[in-house]
């Protein structure tokens, strides 16, 4: 083993025992984390399935790219087709066909993204179907409910999200609304431990604070306060604010953040976003941007990103991405998946999303690999120099 490379020691205690902290070199972890649905390898990107589906991809599609657990939402799924409908068809991951774990987000995001039909006071969000018009209030003890409810393996606590850019005044409230909700989370998710004949999901709390440093550190050492939780979870960031920034607080927050414990950054799954958050101590990502990239023609690849549309690509017959095995790169060409998007054939949709995908849980494990290897700074420049310096052909 690298002597930069360390191993951890066991588990100090039973939550913190969920995650097997197995190497590091730097700042940048690579451990495991047990999870009722089974074993999930880190850094690990998690695909996004917000309404039980991660758009245009079959469950196995999935287990053959290599994703271990993929994510869910609880304010899509309560609304569609019905927490009833899920828990009955034996909980997300049987109703979708996914033989794997699965975590779900409380539905604090949407709290942020659909801020104009929505109220949020201490009780909860007030707010309107963006399906029917009808109206709902989400608590935080309901949040916790509906996602035992859908069998998630890992449970977020109700939060409140704030824009990146959002005044020392709105974050502080943010804040303090968020630890408030998460006391109820906790005493709603014991409750249900208590009560169950079965293990339920893990509950991971999410700390916020903006771009205000001593308000990141005040939230997250009160969070900490609040439980011994099983992870944690860095929120509100992504969300606006420049990606300096972001870097910024993920380096203020890092030394105080467990060791022994999975850290989730939400919502960030750029492939440079990835690389520089691994090589700040971050285990677990997702985000949509593979599949909303692909559905309009952009593809990620080592060289940089490519816009598949561009005229130029009309009798390149090269895979898209040289270095990549995936479905899309084995057996289909440039000019094919141009003339798919110029043709509006549904078939270039699904290939490009599989393969952005496929290129972000390909990059987790070459990081995972590099850290073990002790190699993870070089593996990381290296990346980030070829990304950055690529052609980024994103004129059409």
């Amino acid at each position: 083993m690298n002597a930069a490379t360390t191993r951890s020691g066991p588990p100090e205690t039973a939550s913190a025992g969920r995650y097997r902290l197995e190497a590091t070199d730097g700042r940048a972890r690579a451990g495991t984390l047990e999870l009722r649905g089974g074993e999930v390898p880190t850094p690990c990107f998690m695909p996004v399935g917000t309404q039980g589906t991660v758009k245009g991809l079959t469950p196995e599609d999935l287990h053959a790219l290599g994703a271990r657990i993929l994510l869910g939402n609880t304010y899509h799924l309560y609304l569609r087709p019905g927490t009833e409908v899920i828990e009955q068809a034996g909980g997300l991951a049987r109703f979708m066909h996914w033989d794997g774990p699965v975590l779900t987000d409380s539905g604090g995001f949407q709290v942020f993204s659909l801020a104009r039909i929505n109220e949020v006071t201490d009780e909860g969000v007030t707010f309107q179907s963006h399906i029917d018009g009808s109206r709902h209030l989400l608590t935080p003890d309901k949040a916790v409910e509906i996602q035992a409810s859908l069998g998630s393996d890992v449970m977020m606590a109700l939060d409140e999200c704030p824009p990146g850019r959002a005044d020392r005044e709105t974050a502080r409230s943010a804040l303090e609304r968020t630890l408030v909700w998460l006391a109820r989370c906790r005493n709603r998710h014991e409750q249900l431990s208590s009560a169950a004949q079965e293990e339920i999901g893990l509950l991971f709390p999410i700390f916020q604070g903006a771009s205000w440093p001593e308000l990141r550190l005040e939230s997250l050492e009160r969070t900490l306060a609040l439980g011994d939780w099983p992870g944690i979870a860095i929120g509100g960031l992504s969300v606006g604010e420049p990606k300096d920034v972001t870097l910024a607080i993920l380096d203020v927050c890092e030394p105080l953040l467990p060791t022994d414990r999975p850290r989730y950054l939400m919502g960030v799954g750029y492939p440079e976003d990835l690389i520089e958050s691994v090589r700040r101590g971050v285990d677990m990502f997702d985000c949509v941007a593979p599949t909303r990239n692909g559905r309009n023609g952009t593809a990620f690849t080592g060289e940089g990103r490519v816009n598949v549309k561009r005229a130029g690509f009309a009798r390149d017959f090269r895979p898209l991405d040289l270095e990549c095995d995936c479905e899309c790169c084995r057996n289909y060409t440039r000019a094919y998946l141009r003339h798919l998007f110029v043709a509006d054939e549904l078939l270039g949709l699904r290939l490009l999303s599989l393969h952005n995908v496929a290129f972000l849980v390909r990059l987790a494990t070459e990081a995972r690999e590099a850290i073990f290897g002790g190699r993870f700074e070089s593996w990381a420049e290296d990346r980030l120099r070829r990304y950055r310096s690529g052609p980024d052909i994103l004129d059409s």
